[in-house]
């Protein structure tokens, strides 16, 4: 059977998102599915790949997607070479005027796994996750914005997804939609861009920041802990919106933890292990690997905060098997030795 294409529709404002995706169905002459119907499955991305097949229109089909479905979950299973399906665009429609609220929010969605238990993930992460992998970015409801902040709204979601088309809508005038070839593996997300020296983002403002802070030392937990509370997220630095990459808590030697980090979400899973790493393969990092994003970012006092947190000459003297004695306010990471 012949591969049918397929444009995903995310968004966590799920009004502007339905909007957007009859619209965006009904402009191409694309089959409609919409996220009602696939909530009702215990698993939307499976249930869109059996419906989109049975589109209707030569055009191939829209699917509006939940917001519980994360956009890796939709490239990896839609990239797979027995999909059925092929996606050629994947948008994300923001609502431009509550965007940097949308990062800051501190409540969660939920979802339903498959064995009926309950998986709570932050709003804000969702929404940095969505625009990061999205192929097009939607900003609606831009038009009451003062110019100052809708350049701001522009400029964050190009840094934070530099790859992607950014699109008015209601556009000021007619663009033609470009098919995006995605793959399993994706390098879209600005973060990425930054630690593998590929960002080059469309759009800029003087208010929007993006720096990266590179240290070879383990951070020790406490000193990190405060520094989250009392410089991250007080704003002492600037407002720091999204920060991502990689990290080491010294108490944790020979883990590489994922820093992942949304207004005042931080979670710090573990993403790799020095013994199991292939004859082939390089360290994540040795000690810190981090991006972050926001409006006006005070870089060198970020910095020498950063600096603060890690050890120092004598800490790093006394060996990891001083640092196991250090507290640490972090989550144990279960099923890891450290």
């Amino acid at each position: 059977m012949e591969q049918v294409d397929v444009v995903g529709v995310m968004g966590t404002c799920a009004p502007e998102r339905r909007n957007y995706a009859a619209e965006a169905a009904r402009t191409a002459s694309r089959t409609l599915f919409t996220a009602r119907r696939l909530d009702m499955s215990p698993d939307p991305v499976d249930e869109a790949q059996a419906l989109a097949p049975w589109a209707d229109t030569a055009s191939g089909a829209v699917i509006e997607f939940p917001a519980t479905v994360s956009p890796t979950e939709i490239i990896g299973r839609f990239a797979h070479p027995a999909s059925p399906t092929r996606l050629i665009g994947l948008t994300c429609v923001v609502d431009a005027m509550h965007l940097i609220d949308d990062l800051l929010r501190e409540d969660h969605i939920v979802r339903t796994s498959r064995t009926g238990e309950k998986e709570r993930r932050a709003r804000s992460l969702v929404t940095a996750t969505q625009i990061e992998y999205a192929s097009t970015i939607a900003l609606v409801g831009w038009e009451s914005l003062p110019t100052p902040e809708l350049s701001i709204a522009m400029a964050v979601v190009s840094a934070l997804s530099p790859r992607a088309r950014i699109r008015l809508h209601p556009a000021p005038m007619p663009a033609p939609e470009i098919p995006t070839a995605f793959t399993a593996v994706q390098n879209r997300p600005g973060w990425i861009g930054v630690l593998s020296d590929d960002f080059a983002p469309h759009m800029t403002d003087p208010r929007v920041s993006t720096v990266h802070y590179a240290a070879l030392r383990p951070f020790h937990p406490t000193r990190l802990s405060t520094l989250l509370d009392d410089h991250v997220e007080s704003g002492r630095h600037g407002m720091i919106l999204r920060s991502a990459g990689f990290c080491r808590l010294a108490t944790r030697p020979g883990i590489t933890a994922h820093w992942e980090h949304v207004g005042t979400v931080l979670s710090l899973p573990p993403a790799a292990t020095d013994d199991e790493l292939g004859d082939d393969e390089e360290l994540l990092t040795a000690g810190q690997d981090i991006v972050f994003f926001g409006l006006d970012i005070d870089r060198a006092g970020l910095f020498a905060a950063l600096d603060d947190a890690c050890l120092t000459d004598d800490e790093f003297a006394a060996g990891p098997t001083a640092w196991r004695a250090f507290e640490d306010p972090f989550p144990a990471w279960e099923g890891v030795a450290g």
